[in-house]
């Protein structure tokens, strides 16, 4: 088998038992080390149940407000790293897959999707990881 051209397997990223401040500073700190490698990659990103009645996904801390989460991190820092890795998805990543916890309902499970124009790549939203993980390998021809 000649792997020599063959592309990178999706990286799976798995943040599903943090608190989401910590699971969106996890995500963006993942994802700026892949672009920091420079190569074509997709990622499929477990994430933990969203609280109720809140929309946790970085596009709702566009806000920008300046509170500090249990992370250290701000909702600005976190902002201000998205845009920072941006050019970088846009230019190499081909797909962000986000997985929901498959036991809570379909509507909350929505909330942690962001679309294509908040990360500048390729996005999809399931419940299914199975789903997610054909999906992310397509998406890198694998």
């Amino acid at each position: 088998m000649d792997i020599q051209g063959a592309a990178p397997a999706p990286r799976e990223i798995d943040t599903s038992g943090l608190p989401m401040d910590q699971a969106q500073a996890l995500v963006l700190d993942e994802l700026r080390a892949l672009t920091e490698r420079a190569e074509p990659f997709a990622a499929i990103l477990l994430m933990p149940a969203p609280p109720e009645g809140r929309t946790p996904a970085v596009s709702a801390s566009v806000s920008v407000s300046a509170s500090v989460s249990a992370s250290g991190t701000s909702t600005a820092e976190r902002v201000r790293a998205l845009k920072m890795i941006r050019p970088g998805l846009t230019a190499l990543c081909r797909g962000l897959a986000f997985v929901a916890p498959a036991d809570i309902p379909a509507e909350r499970a929505a909330a942690i999707h962001s679309g294509e124009q908040l990360w500048g790549c390729p996005t999809m939203a399931t419940q299914d990881v199975t789903a997610a993980r054909a999906w992310a390998g397509a998406r890198v021809g694998g």
